[in-house]
Parts: structure tokens; sequence; C-alpha cells
């Protein structure tokens, strides 16, 4: 039987987080979805208990984080410890982002305010639907779905999104290796109240000799402990921990004095890490666990599908509607199957660490970790990696920049490398004399460029930056948000009416772009630097988004 031709321009496979950010992501930007999932409802178990700061920066470009913090509590920062006292201390409160704190919030949670945030843009999750077949070739996707009644759908859609979790059907549909191995411990969970002195506003991590101890604050009073308790090849399966169990690791490997009751989830489980090769294979692309899946250590498995997606979003979303080449997809690939290898070794490197058996290398690393961890760059490498604000593109085709006079500002590392996370500063809205930031001026859903003046500019400065923006629009349309940031006004100079314009008095965004002088970064929907020019030069701007992107008059 032919299939029928969907009427949406992509078909989500899987309503976790991951799928359902997928869906906002791509309504965000236009793009008609179905999202269907197999499970008759949302989780009602906490599962992934954390939003780190650079998924809460990315979720307020598709429209606001603030649901999900005022939802959550803040967990200002994490401590280690080891034979009774602290080895380490790691604050959050001064880590680069609008949002310097780790976000404890169940999974539940966030499904559920994903699912009405999408709901509220018209898209209905179709529950109890299972994806039987996917039949991909070179212009779509041939799809079975079986419904709730048993009845088979037969579809045709451009484009499918595979965010059904580590047991993928879309993936197994495909015939795909998914690489890598089992680890040997048998770990336990457990959600549930603890009375006794433990820092509610922080993440607790015990190190001791017979295995490790990490304590997660929770709403209400609530805490998350996970424990590994060392090999057991005899069984098939990890149990499930009685409250005794829990109890009694909780008084080997804790403080001392503390008591947990009242349980709401108790779990055994095994660490696979796992990785697809490839995220994209032709009209099917696959984010979340059903690209990668590793060690819990860091949390960062839902922090980096939710991510997956938001690469994604814009770019099929151009693709979709004739804006890029196809090839644009193929960055998707090359930059987050990277940073899956990048959460995979590091993950499974602090998992390596906290579950030593050996005494010598306990006692080595028990010394060694607190005199390396006193050093400023290390506390603030840690920092940005665990939440997630150094996740960056370096290798990425999308990356270009043009170097000219003036350019010896960006050596030992001046200003923001193409492939990396943009910075914030503080700026102010001529219009209106209000405070704003750089971030607030982001669009997630065109590509900003911001062309900055340096530190004392004239008229003819001005009109010149004026002049790429206006050689950027004639080719690009409203692919390209044009900013123009200047210290103050600026007299004789003429600026249209329609082109947004800040003020950057203090010259906090200057410095932290080393823009000495007039120079230009194009920042991606989703937040990233493609490209960067000083001096300022429509040129080689324009090449390097013909490069991926179609002019203007093509899709017209």
């Amino acid at each position: 039987m032919a299939d029928a031709t969907n009427t949406e321009d992509v078909l989500i496979v899987g309503a976790g987080p991951v799928g359902l950010t997928a869906a906002l992501a791509l309504t965000r930007h236009g793009v008609r979805c179905r999202i269907v999932d197999r499970n008759a409802c949302r989780t009602d178990k906490s599962k992934a208990l954390v939003l780190w700061s650079r998924t809460l920066e990315l979720l307020d470009g598709l429209g606001g984080a603030e649901r999900f913090v005022d939802a959550g509590m803040r967990a200002h920062g994490a401590s280690l410890y080891g034979h009774g006292k602290r080895l380490v201390h790691a604050s959050l409160d001064d880590v680069d982002s609008p949002y310097p704190f780790a976000l404890m919030i169940p999974q539940s949670d966030t499904e559920r305010l994903l699912e009405e945030w999408v709901a509220s843009l018209g898209v209905t999750v179709e529950r109890r639907v299972e994806l039987r077949a996917a039949r991909p070739d070179a212009t779509g996707v041939g799809v079975t779905l079986v419904h709730p009644d048993g009845r088979e759908e037969s579809l045709r859609t451009p484009w499918l999104v595979a965010c059904d979790g580590a047991h993928s059907t879309v993936r197994h549909q495909l015939g795909l290796e998914f690489a890598g191995k089992p680890e040997p411990d048998d770990w336990v969970l457990a959600d549930g109240y603890v009375e006794g002195a433990l820092a509610s506003d922080e993440i607790s991590l015990y190190w001791h000799e017979r295995g490790v101890l990490a304590m997660f604050p929770m709403i209400g009073g609530r805490f998350r402990m996970i424990a590994d308790v060392g090999p057991h090849p005899e069984r098939a399966q990890p149990e499930t921990p009685s409250l005794e169990q829990v109890q009694a690791l909780l008084d080997e490997r804790g403080p001392g004095g503390l008591l947990v009751r009242d349980p709401v989830w108790l779990s055994g489980f095994r660490i696979n890490e796992r990785k697809l090769a490839h995220y994209r294979h032709g009209r099917v692309l696959f984010a979340g666990d059903a690209a990668h899946v590793h060690s819990p250590a860091g949390g960062q498995g839902m922090n980096t599908g939710m991510q997956d997606v938001c690469n994604l979003g814009w770019k099929l979303a151009f693709v979709r509607s004739g804006r890029a080449r196809d090839v644009l997809l193929d960055t998707f690939d090359v930059e987050r199957s990277e940073i899956g290898e990048r959460v995979l070794r590091n993950a499974g490197a602090m998992t390596r660490v906290a579950t030593l058996r050996s005494p010598i290398a306990q006692s080595l690393r028990n010394h060694l970790v607190p005199l390396i961890a006193s050093l400023e760059f290390v506390q603030a490498r840690f920092k940005a990696t665990l939440t997630e604000l150094a996740v960056d593109y370096p290798a990425s085709p999308l990356n270009g920049e043009h170097r000219g006079a003036g350019a010896h500002a960006w050596l030992l590392g001046g200003g923001v490398l193409p492939g990396a996370r943009a910075v914030d500063a503080a700026l102010t809205d001529p219009k209106t004399g209000a405070p704003t930031t750089l971030f607030a001026a982001l669009d997630g859903t065109t590509h900003t460029l911001v062309l900055l003046t340096g530190p004392e500019p004239d008229a003819a400065c001005v009109g010149h930056l004026v002049g790429i923006a206006n050689a950027v629009a004639y080719r690009f349309g409203a692919l390209v948000e044009p900013l123009l940031v200047i210290p103050d006004a600026v007299p004789g100079a003429i600026v249209p009416a329609t082109m947004r314009v800040r003020h950057d008095r203090e010259l906090a965004l200057h410095r932290r772009y080393a823009a000495t002088s007039e120079s230009l970064y194009l920042v991606r929907p989703d937040g990233y630097v493609s490209f960067r020019a000083l001096p300022a030069d429509a040129e080689h701007l324009l090449a390097h988004l013909d490069l991926h992107f179609v002019p203007a008059a093509s899709t017209s």
C-alpha cells in the first residue's frame, strides 16, 4: 500500500523532554510538527533532575525559561567530601550566565511544562501511538503508525526526528549500530525525604572506600540519592533496593545523622555508554538517548539531548523553507556528534574517578583532587563544563572569520571565537534609556549581526556598518537581523529608523568581543558565533553566508 502524504513538515517520534523540545524549537520557527509517543502518559518519575545554565539560556531563546525557574529550586553549588571533611567546594553564583545556578526540577515537571507550552502553540502529543516501520529514501520517510485501537496508519513525512530513547525503535528499524558497552557496577537510586544536617541548596558528593554517594536536593525537602554497590555479574538485572538498604548506604558513606523516609521512588540501574556514529541518516535525524547514552555523572544526559534539538531546530526549519542548503543539516551531525563524544568521555571519567577501588588510588585521588581544584582556572573550567556553558563547536563547518588590520586584538584569545557561545554584557536601549543586554537582543529565529563601532566612532564608521547591514539585507533578507552597538550617540551619523541600536556606554560588550575598532560578529539562532570580522567587512561575510544559505531572491 502506498504511503499517504503527511500534512506536517516533520514527524517527531518520542514525547519526552527531547521530543517536546524539538516540537517547541521547530514550531517556534514556523515548522508544522506532529509528535507521537507509545506511552499512555507522561512520566510520573523524577528521573533527570537538573536543568543547567546553558539549557535555560536556550529555552529562554525559544520564548521563555521563567516557567521552569518558577517551578524548580536553585542549587548554588556543589561540595565533594572524603573521610569526613570537605575536599572541594564549587559555587555557581559567579558563572557567566543569566542563570548562575543548577535548577533542580524533576523530569516529570519538565515534561509537563514543555507539553503545556507546545500545546499552547497548537501541537498536541498523540499518545499510545507506536511507530511500527520507518522507510527512508532520498525525498522523505514512509512510516507506519499503530493507534491505540489497533488501526494502522501509513503516511509519508519529509523529515523524521527520532527522540524515542535508548531503545529507539527508529534506530532498530534502520539497523544502526549503537556502539559501546555496559559498565559492570550496579547502582541504586532513591528519592525520598531526608532528615538531618544536609545542605539543601547544593549538590553533595561523598567519596568512600566502598563507593560513591551523591545527594541532590529537590523541592519540598526531598533528596535524590545515588550510590554504586559494585559489580554483580551473577545478576542479569540490578535489584530494586529496600529502604533499609538505602539507609545503610547513607549511614556508611554520608556525613552521619541522616534519616531517609517516605521514599517516592526506589530503583536499581546499570550504566551504559553507547553512541551512534552519525546523528543524521538522510531524512532521519537522531537526538537525545536515541543517539547517545552515558553515565549520569554531572547530570548531562537530558540537557545534552535538549541541546541536540535546539541545534537541529533552526537548521531543519531553514532547509525545509528553502532558505538554506541541505548541507546545513550535515553540520548538526558534525557538531552534536562531537558534543556526544565529549559528554561520554567526561561523564565516564568522572564515574571512574569516583568509583576507584584501590586504596592507593583512592588516597592519591583524595589528596590530588583538592590541590588541582584549588586552581582558579581549573574551577572555572569545571563549572563551565558542568553548567554546559563550555559547549562549543570549534571545528564546525559553519565557522569563519576575516582578519585584517586591527585583528591583533584577537591574539591570545581576545574576543569570542567562531563556534563559541556568544557572551553577554549590559547595554542601554537609546529609545527608552532602559538597561538591557545583548542576550535580550538576540532573536532565536534568525541570525543576529552584531555590528560594533569601536570605542571612538565617527559618522563615517557608523555609515560603513549601516552599509554592511544593507548589503546583507539585500542579499539574505530576514535571515539576518542587524544590531548596531555604539558607545553613545554619534554626531552626524545617519541610522535608519528601522535598525536596532544599543548603546555600550561602559564599553563592556566591546571589551568582551575585543572590538578595538569597527568589527562584526554573526550570531546563530542558537546563540553561537558563526563568523567574525575585524575590521568589519561585507564581502567576506556574504561569502561565508553563501556557503550554507540561499539568497533571498532565490526563495521569493
